[in-house]
């Protein structure tokens, strides 16, 4: 019987590059299938090539990924909870956009349009920009996952 408070071991797999999420859906569906003893499944977005797997040993893992395709391998040693778990913390979407910044819109009607920022609101996660192609400047409010930074404000 597993106690509560019991932490397992993350273990590590090197994917291939752009398919760490194919292989946690499919390791999923070989865990399920299987009944194999894998508690947790984590691919995240800034790991590139990599999926974050809690079980209870390496062989139950390195028997999960022997067919998966872009499964390249597991990664010798492990790792704690604590140090995959800023992993799970979610990041402002406004990081690491400035204002003065040139941004492209990114969604929305204004999709493909180039513009400056114009004020940076974090408590909301949005930024006020205005549009190079509008003929008077309107600012516009988008959230901070709408745009991507295309040119950050050199600080003097």
């Amino acid at each position: 019987m597993v106690k509560m408070n019991d932490e397992h071991p993350i273990y590590v797999i090197k994917t291939t590059a752009n398919q760490e999420r194919a292989v946690a859906n499919l390791l999923e569906k070989v865990a399920k299938k299987e009944h194999l003893d894998i508690r947790a499944i984590l691919a995240p977005d800034e790991l590139k090539g990599y999926v974050l797997v809690e079980a209870s040993r390496p062989e139950v893992v390195d028997q999960a990924i022997q067919t998966l395709p872009h499964a390249r391998a597991l990664v010798k040693g492990q790792s704690s909870f604590s140090e995959v778990e800023h992993f799970l913390t979610p990041k402002l979407t406004v990081t690491g956009i400035t204002e003065g910044s040139i941004v492209e819109l990114i969604s929305g009607p204004f999709k493909g349009e180039k513009a400056r920022v114009k004020r940076i609101d974090e408590t909301h996660e949005e930024i006020t920009v205005e549009l190079f192609e509008a003929m008077v400047p309107i600012p516009v409010t988008v959230r901070g996952d709408n745009v991507r930074v295309l040119k950050r404000e050199e600080t003097e």
